[in-house]
């Protein structure tokens, strides 16, 4: 959570006094797609700043630490892309939540920047409204309830700890994004069963939206990348071909 704040030169916003409205950061090299995406979420409570190419993206980041990133993937200088691939390779900003903005169409777009870490993704034109609602969406995942936390879960050499945000394979810890968090999350809390990808979208993720299968198919590879031995041999999460995912309950 965040701070109010007031503008510096520099266009990002200096802290003046404690709240506890999220700070969003939205990057698009469409300054009026910027300040779309900015009204609508400034009109549901967050504090939201905006930036309009990709260099400075990650500096701005550095100094004041978003709680979500809505990012374009075409931007001028570091693309969206790159800069998604970098976050998830700092450890200080691994778990940072991104919504990608992208106007590419292709599958392959999409399940590349999933793949790289991003939490979720809405195509071009949009609906300001259903950004807004994915904004919320993951940041509620990022942040569950008191009622979502009280059960640290134990399968095997893997522990997840709700209310710590915390997953740990052989006593070390493992960065999930909140997406892979919740997932994961939702598949250890019932092992044994299996879950479609919609049933996936809707208990996990938090929200219907149809097409949202192969976003779940990303997270599943990026969380066996993560936990698996053998990636290609998965012991953990299993598939159940012509349903979808399960959590084996007798996991090594």
């Amino acid at each position: 959570m965040t701070q109010p704040h007031t503008l510096c030169h520099n266009g990002i916003k200096s802290i003046s006094a404690q709240t506890m409205a999220p700070y969003i950061l939205v990057v698009d090299d469409d300054p009026n797609i910027a300040r779309l995406v900015r009204s609508y979420l400034e009109r549901e409570g967050f504090v939201v700043d905006a930036l309009h190419d990709g260099n400075s993206v990650l500096p701005a980041i550095r100094r004041r630490r978003p709680d979500l990133i809505v990012l374009d993937l075409m931007l001028p200088g570091v693309d969206g892309l790159e800069i998604t691939r970098q976050l998830r390779g700092d450890a200080d900003l691994a778990t940072v939540p991104i919504l990608m903005l992208t106007a590419r169409i292709d599958d392959i777009d999409r399940i590349i920047g999933l793949e790289l870490g991003a939490d979720d993704y809405v195509t071009k034109p949009f609906n300001p409204r259903e950004v807004a609602a994915r904004v919320k969406a993951i940041l509620r995942r990022a942040h569950p309830t008191a009622q979502e936390t009280h059960q640290v879960l134990h399968i095997g050499r893997l522990t997840l700890d709700p209310a710590a945000r915390r997953v740990t394979l052989d006593g070390r810890a493992v960065q999930l994004t909140p997406s892979e968090f919740a997932i994961l999350h939702r598949l250890m809390r019932s092992p044994g069963r299996a879950f479609t990808r919609t049933q996936l979208v809707e208990d996990a993720l938090g929200y219907d939206y149809a097409g949202l299968e192969r976003t779940v198919d990303s997270h599943i590879k990026n969380l066996r990348r993560k936990l698996e031995d053998n990636p290609a041999q998965p012991q953990r999460i299993e598939t159940v071909f012509g349903v979808g995912y399960r959590f084996n309950a007798d996991a090594p």
